[in-house]
């Protein structure tokens, strides 16, 4: 059995070892990791991981791919507003700029 504390909550199995800073990471990976999150399909707080990057909804059953650790990471939500028109990547603002300056 391993042992647990409130402190350190499931981080508790590396006992001594590792020091306080990697546990600590650790811990907050974790806690994100294992806690329910909202369905992009249904909205429901049912969802959990399966694997590496695999997320399913218990309520409407959708599976689909996400971050390893949590189903939405950023770079990903920065894409999909890229796609459906909100932000514009830095780039093709500098590419815009350069062919306007170009054409004067």
């Amino acid at each position: 059995m391993s042992k647990r504390t409130k402190k350190v909550g499931s981080v508790g199995r590396f006992q001594a070892r590792y020091g306080v800073r990697v546990k600590t990471r650790i811990k907050n990976v974790e806690v994100i990791e294992k806690a329910k999150h909202y369905c992009p399909r249904c909205g429901h707080k049912t969802v959990k991981r399966l694997g590496t990057s695999i997320w399913r909804c218990k309520k409407c059953g959708v599976t689909f791919a996400g971050g390893a650790y949590q189903p939405r990471t950023e770079p990903g939500q920065n894409i999909e507003k890229i796609l459906r028109g909100e932000m514009v990547p830095e780039i093709i603002k500098e590419r815009e700029e350069e062919k306007g300056d170009e054409k004067q």
